[in-house]
């Protein structure tokens, strides 16, 4: 009934097929979708420089495993409040076939990037 009240506004001679308008609905829904996507895609990968890297974190004792799948991530520097700030470690269950990388100090000619911890193929 909805497709046919939006068809009968218009006159005969303008009148858009009805797949065409559910066409340009699903290509509106895609088109929102993967500029989410390149969003997120940007905010996880944007790197601060800073002049003079961080010094080394404290060490914490680490706690008991919770069982035997699971494996620690140390830490990582995380961009927050325009410094880079220390969070800890935790245990964590991998996805099968991958293994977790260490978060590590970058030198760049502009200054110091923190490449943060991930999980690899």
């Amino acid at each position: 009934l909805l497709k046919q009240g939006l068809l009968n506004l218009l006159p005969v001679s303008q009148s858009i097929p009805a797949n065409e308008i559910i066409m340009s609905k699903y290509l509106k829904k895609i088109a929102v979708m993967a500029l989410v996507s390149l969003a997120i895609q940007f905010s996880a990968t944007a790197q601060f420089v800073i002049r003079v890297r961080p010094v080394a974190p404290v060490m914490k004792v680490r706690p008991a495993c919770p069982s035997p799948r699971h494996v620690w991530t140390n830490g990582n520097w995380v961009w927050r409040g325009g410094q880079y700030v220390w969070v800890d470690g935790f245990w964590a269950t991998p996805q099968p076939g991958r293994r977790w990388v260490d978060g590590h100090w970058k030198n760049s000619r502009r200054g110091w990037v923190w490449v943060p911890g991930h999980w690899k193929r």
